[in-house]
């Protein structure tokens, strides 16, 4: 298998906490720790699509590749696509990870578990998913919950909808969905062709676009989930985790 494209996208105008590609983590902008945790996962070549040239600017300083994208796209994903197309014009990556930029503590070893479900062709898109340990988890409508079965110790188990309500109902587990993306990369180009789905628009999650169009997302299981930052309390969290 050829190695993956692994995209990170990025931009300044995030709602709750502007300029947030930007937060320096103990020395460091958040873009750029995510950048470095994705280049240590020695899994391929790894790029920024920024939306902002200063982003660019601060990448290109680290010594990582960045690719300036149309402001004025709807979505990472769009903007994932867009900076594939020029990183790979080819076509030579059949494979692209989307890897969000709010993930400054994402272990670099997952992006191997989210390969694990890309092998084969019983997918079009492959993810990560972790138990929900809390009630708040369970309960908070910012973690987006997943409804999958791992049957027999599975490694991989399909995804048959998301929500940010806790779901499935009944006993067992309740799956949280790191929004971490494999995508082979004719699904993708085909998802970013696709208006947005009514789902999608209801429950503000765009993975559900891709459930509506009949493709296949593959979830593998991870111990726990990376948190992203979205608030000042979560950049600070994640200064002390850097020990900052």
């Amino acid at each position: 298998m050829v190695s993956p494209l692994v995209i990170i996208p990025a931009r300044m105008a995030s709602t709750r906490l502007p300029g947030k590609p930007l937060a320096d983590i103990s020395g460091k902008p958040m873009i750029v720790r995510v950048m470095e945790a994705a280049m240590k996962a020695d899994i391929g070549p790894v790029a920024v699509a920024a939306a902002d040239q200063a982003i660019c600017d601060v990448i290109l300083h680290a010594g990582g590749t960045a690719i300036l994208t149309d402001p004025n796209l709807p979505s990472g994903s769009d903007r994932v696509w867009q900076a594939a197309q020029k990183l790979d014009a080819d076509g030579h990556h059949d494979i692209i990870i989307n890897l969000q930029g709010d993930l400054p503590t994402f272990p670099p070893e997952h992006l191997h578990a989210v390969m694990r479900a890309m092998q084969g062709a019983s997918f079009d898109v492959g993810t990560l998913v972790a138990p929900v340990l809390s009630e708040e988890e369970k309960q908070a409508e910012s973690v987006v919950k997943v409804a999958c079965h791992f049957s027999n110790a599975a490694d991989c188990a399909p995804a048959l909808y998301f929500s940010r309500n806790a779901i499935p109902w009944g006993e067992g587990p309740i799956w949280h969905h790191v929004g971490v993306y494999g995508w082979h990369r004719n699904a993708l180009k085909k998802f970013v062709s696709l208006p947005e789905s009514g789902l999608e628009k209801r429950e503000k999650l765009e993975q559900l676009r891709a459930l509506e169009a009949g493709m296949r997302i593959g979830c593998t299981q991870i111990a726990s989930a990376p948190f992203g930052v979205d608030t000042p309390a979560d950049l600070e969290r994640a200064r002390q985790a850097f020990g900052a």
